[in-house]
């Protein structure tokens, strides 16, 4: 089930809300991981028995470490836990990748096809994250089985994320409060981010399309197909982000950001601040700092930096494209740490987005890629290589069709539309626009989604 569909919109939203407000609040957390399971369960139902398994393991281990905390037994619980929650996600996302490398060095192994529980990249970080916490003293372990399956299990961030902590939400996990504020709070954060999604993302999914498929590609054509793909990316994933944080909101519940338009960054180090910022935090605290981090000498931390991005990359995607696309921005991180460090500063502003953008760009059309093959081919296109022209006519009607949108995008993601509406916010004519701004984006992605246009989540495959 997607957060784009009208079925979530105007069936099973509005039916879990509706049952959430009118149960005790004993009851709360077993709608809310009833409502999960269903919505986990909509279209792979079978999945389910790996959720719950990764579920149970995930609690009595994290009992059992949290017993013999200070003891070898709870070292060896915390390497069991991770051992079965990484076990699944290794088999289910990497076994086909790993079959296909082992054939390409001339073994005989057989394919494997195996299809892939939506969001075990996300949940499995989760209880991970939460075993390794327990471990070391950073949160209780939980002793309440229902609130852990409702946390591990949540509907508004289980698909796509923000990676949730356990010990940011589990005061929340056992009393929350829903007021009108942050309902309402919760209502406009969802509405943005499902405009987001559908009004913008989609459409940016639709130009990548037309670009791929050109009749009469030119240099236009690939710097127009890495535009679109860099917009929809952004617009997607925080999109996405923000529908989750808007319901969590809707349930009592404060999820981290996971976006701080990272486009407007001035170096590749203050771009993975901004972008997907629960992953960072996550790779940073549970790869990063165990490997020793910057408290190394510089050779061992080039490979501590090196080895986190190839393992970021391989987390969004079981291929080499990925890798690549990962060992790219490490390239790039250690760059700026050892090369670029007094240099990036002193630039001009202007110089410093383009330096970012640049880079960003690239790193997409890897990441959008079919293969390496397809990279390589898609970059050298960019920058004129295969005897393209510099423009096609069919290019130009691209540019014209879409340049409303281009720019909208643009603006988008940039802070210039949240500046220019935070004077009104307070006031009582501010709370009116917004509201008539909401009901006028719902309408309008309603309208689409009715028209049954191209409406995919990139982050699904994760």
């Amino acid at each position: 089930m997607l957060f784009s569909s009208l079925t979530f919109l105007y069936r099973f939203l509005p039916a879990v809300v509706i049952l959430y407000a009118a149960v005790p609040k004993k009851f709360k957390n077993a709608v809310l991981l009833i409502a999960s399971l269903i919505f986990y369960g909509w279209g792979e139902p079978r999945f389910l028995i790996v959720m719950l398994i990764s579920i149970a393991c995930g609690f009595v281990f994290g009992l059992l470490i949290d017993r013999t905390r200070g003891t070898p037994r709870s070292r060896l619980f915390l390497i069991l836990s991770v051992t079965v929650s990484l076990g699944f996600l290794v088999y289910f996302k990497y076994a086909g990748f790993f079959v296909r490398t082992l054939n390409a060095l001339g073994l005989g192994l057989p394919l494997v096809n195996i299809a892939l529980p939506i969001g075990i990249s996300f949940y499995t970080f989760q209880l991970v994250g939460y075993a390794a916490d327990v471990y070391n003293g950073r949160a209780e372990a939980c002793r309440n089985p229902l609130d852990f399956a409702a946390y591990t299990a949540l509907f508004p961030q289980l698909i796509a994320g923000p990676i949730v902590r356990y010990r940011d939400i589990a005061g929340e996990l056992k009393s929350r409060v829903v007021t009108p504020a942050l309902a309402a709070e919760g209502t406009g954060r969802f509405i943005t981010g499902l405009g987001k999604k559908v009004l913008l993302a989609n459409a940016f999914g639709e130009l990548a399309g037309v670009c791929r498929g050109a009749a009469d590609p030119s240099v236009l054509t690939y710097w127009l197909y890495a535009g679109a793909v860099t917009l929809q990316t952004y617009f997607d994933f925080s999109g996405y982000s923000d529908m989750a944080i808007g319901l969590g909101r809707l349930f009592g519940f404060h999820f981290p950001e996971n976006f701080d338009y990272p486009y407007t960054a001035r170096s590749i180090t203050e771009f993975w601040r901004r972008w997907h910022i629960t992953l960072g935090r996550w790779f940073r605290d549970y790869v990063y700092i165990p490997l020793g981090g910057s408290r190394v000498k510089a050779g061992r931390h080039i490979v501590n930096i090196l080895v986190v991005w190839m393992l970021t990359g391989f987390w969004h995607g079981a291929d080499w494209q990925f890798i690549l696309w990962g060992l790219f921005y490490g390239l790039l991180l250690i760059l700026e740490k050892y090369g670029l460090r007094s240099l990036l500063p002193k630039l001009p502003a202007a110089a410093a987005h383009l330096y970012v953008m640049a880079a960003v760009i690239i790193g997409f059309v890897i990441f959008h890629s079919a293969g390496p093959a397809e990279a390589a081919a898609d970059l050298g296109a960019m920058f004129g290589a295969g005897g393209l022209p510099l423009i096609s006519a069919e290019a130009l009607y691209y540019l014209r069709s879409y340049a409303v949108l281009l720019v909208i995008g643009i603006i988008g993601a940039t802070p210039f539309v949240r500046k220019v509406s935070t004077p009104l916010s307070g006031s009582r004519a501010g709370g009116f626009l917004r509201c008539l701004w909401q009901a006028a984006v719902l309408l309008l992605v309603t309208a689409y989604l009715v028209d049954g246009s191209f409406n995919p989540f990139l982050y699904f495959r994760f």
